[in-house]
């Protein structure tokens, strides 16, 4: 009697919609070359802008310490802009954070892509919602907030 066994593998489930990770990467693909030009290199030392790049990644491998590290990285910083921005649209800035926001002589496409930190925060979390939360994102991101701050400090001088 011969007994076969038939293996069903199971396609893998996509946790993140693939609508949501083309407008993102697409976002991305028109952001980073105009950031570029515009601020140069060191501008993607910023921790929302560490955050924008390691989402990307996050979202494209479903990985919940990616997405969990930039959650907690960005999360407060990012409300407190979008709070002083909406405070700033209704002619009250609470911190100054977002007056560069109201420059006259910045274009508005800029300006509009700037706008990623008011709806990063939200994204962050429904991508934690969707994948889950990683125990070991703060300690990650704090290894990598080190990193950072210590490259924008430059050489040391005697």
């Amino acid at each position: 009697m011969s007994m076969t066994t038939t293996l069903s593998i199971a396609p893998a489930v996509r946790r993140i919609p693939l609508w949501l990770k083309l407008a993102y990467t697409a976002f991305m693909a028109v952001l980073v070359p105009v950031y570029l030009r515009n601020y140069g290199p060191t501008n993607f030392l910023y921790f929302c802008d560490v955050a924008l790049i390691i989402t990307l990644v996050g979202i494209w491998i479903e990985s919940p310490l990616l997405v969990s590290m930039c959650a907690v990285g960005i999360i407060a910083s990012q409300t407190v802009w979008l709070i002083d921005f909406l405070s700033n649209l209704i002619g009250h800035p609470l911190t100054g954070l977002t007056d560069y926001m109201f420059i006259a002589d910045h274009s508005l496409f800029l300006l509009g892509l700037s706008l990623f930190h008011g709806w990063l925060p939200f994204l962050v979390v429904y991508l934690v919602w969707r994948l889950g939360y990683d125990g070991r994102a703060l300690a990650a991101w704090t290894v990598l907030a080190w990193a950072l701050v210590l490259s924008r400090r430059g050489p040391i001088r005697a």
